[in-house]
């Protein structure tokens, strides 16, 4: 028989009509926790809290090559985190919308022979889950279709020789229930293999009160570590449109976090669970792609921050916190390294892949336009069929390939190349 995580459905309220509109993957990525059964375990769990915590503190970047290949969770998404801070670089996070964006993203991981996050945005998911699928108030489409998208990595991943980050983008306040919702599908697969299904996930409550931001992030925070689950935050604002978020009118004075902020976010938050959090501290960068000159990123912020921290914990080390760096399309190599040096060992990347993914499929058009005017009939003959040239293999691979290739790029400014092998 099946097993219950095979089987089962997360959302018993689910209108058997439109269950079956769902795709037999997302089917199958659906899971259910018994409420009892989950409580006894939390107990058990939670005990091991601040062991895991002591661990992830105490390891060590280990040579490259002993990095875990597959997805990494727990100790192991630790390890390759303080390999990228050992050495000098960070690791691309690209937010993917369907499997060939997976599939660019792993080959890209392949060939640079370094780690890779693939990450899921909300409308990402929603969008995995099938369009002919609305995502109501209660996001269990975008719960739906994140879960199958990282079964998709799952099944992939250690075939590709690389340690692979499952991740989860934006989660705004609003959005608290398809986070809910993430949560118990990795606490049935913890349950079950003794890891989350997810790396880690991301809070966005910088729309709130720091106050609030923290209370809430803390929270989740105790929950996730009973799983070995890792937390991003935001503080201050990342500028530009990004997944429906348009913060292009913000207070150019949000777009640049403060120290004390920062600091006020370790407090909150190491206390709970000792490094496994990172912050998305403000520093100018922004959503989206602009011509030069029209974003001041001004790295040296997360520079004082850290600083900041070191002075007032009294600690020995120089980076005490995770930085993550949003909005990282169309920056220049000089800020992204500098940014890195501070601290940085995750990038996102979304609107240069959107455009690569894009551009191959246009060019692919533009060469092979004689080929697609119809299904038969083209330069070769008026009888010759266009089959193997509209096969949506076809003009499909073009865009991973070109996608692939734009990533390479950017493992070359994150100084990340080879990352296996330092």
């Amino acid at each position: 028989a099946s097993p219950h995580f095979l089987r089962t459905s997360p959302f018993p309220s689910t209108p058997t009509k439109t269950m079956a509109a769902i795709s037999q993957q997302a089917l199958c990525a659906k899971t259910s926790v018994a409420g009892a059964k989950l409580n006894a375990k939390r107990v058990s769990q939670r005990k091991a809290v601040k062991a895991f915590s002591a661990r992830a503190q105490a390891v060590a970047a280990p040579a490259g090559t002993s990095l875990k290949k597959g997805v990494v969770t727990g100790d192991d998404y630790i390890a390759v985190m303080n390999h990228a801070r050992a050495n000098g670089y960070a690791i691309p996070a690209v937010n993917c919308t369907m499997s060939p964006i997976i599939n660019a993203c792993l080959e890209a991981a392949k060939k640079a022979n370094a780690p890779m996050i693939i990450q899921f945005s909300n409308g990402g998911g929603a969008y995995m889950a099938g369009k002919g699928l609305k995502n109501e108030s209660d996001q269990k489409a975008a719960v739906m279709g994140c879960v199958a998208g990282a079964l998709h990595v799952r099944a992939l991943a250690e075939f590709y020789g690389v340690p692979i980050i499952l991740h989860t983008d934006h989660c705004s306040k609003a959005l608290l229930p398809w986070f809910d919702g993430l949560l118990e599908a990795n606490e049935e697969y913890f349950a079950k293999h003794g890891e989350p299904l997810f790396s880690s996930h991301m809070l966005d409550l910088s729309e709130e009160s720091i106050e609030e931001n923290m209370e809430i992030s803390a929270k989740y925070l105790k929950r996730m570590a009973a799983i070995n689950c890792f937390l991003e935050v935001e503080i201050g604002i990342t500028g530009g449109e990004e997944d429906g978020v348009d913060n292009s009118d913000a207070n150019p004075e949000d777009l640049y976090s403060k120290p004390e902020e920062i600091h006020q976010v370790y407090q909150a938050l190491n206390p709970v669970a000792p490094g496994m959090f990172s912050i998305a501290a403000a520093f100018g960068n922004v959503h989206g792609v602009y011509s030069p000159g029209n974003v001041k990123l001004t790295p040296t912020i997360l520079q004082k921050g850290q600083a900041y921290i070191k002075e007032k914990e009294g600690l020995a080390t120089d980076k005490p916190v995770y930085f993550v760096f949003h909005g990282g399309s169309g920056s220049s190599r000089k800020d992204i390294r500098e940014a890195i040096g501070y601290g940085v060992i995750k990038m996102n990347i979304d609107t240069d892949t959107q455009w690569s993914f894009w551009d191959g499929v246009k060019d692919y058009v533009a060469e092979k336009s004689p080929y697609l005017q119809g299904q038969i009939g083209n330069p070769e003959g008026a009888e010759k069929p266009n089959k193997k040239y509209y096969d949506p293999r076809m003009w499909m691979r073009a865009a991973e390939e070109a996608t692939c290739k734009r990533l390479l790029e950017a493992y070359e400014d994150l100084n990340a190349t080879g990352a296996m092998t330092k």
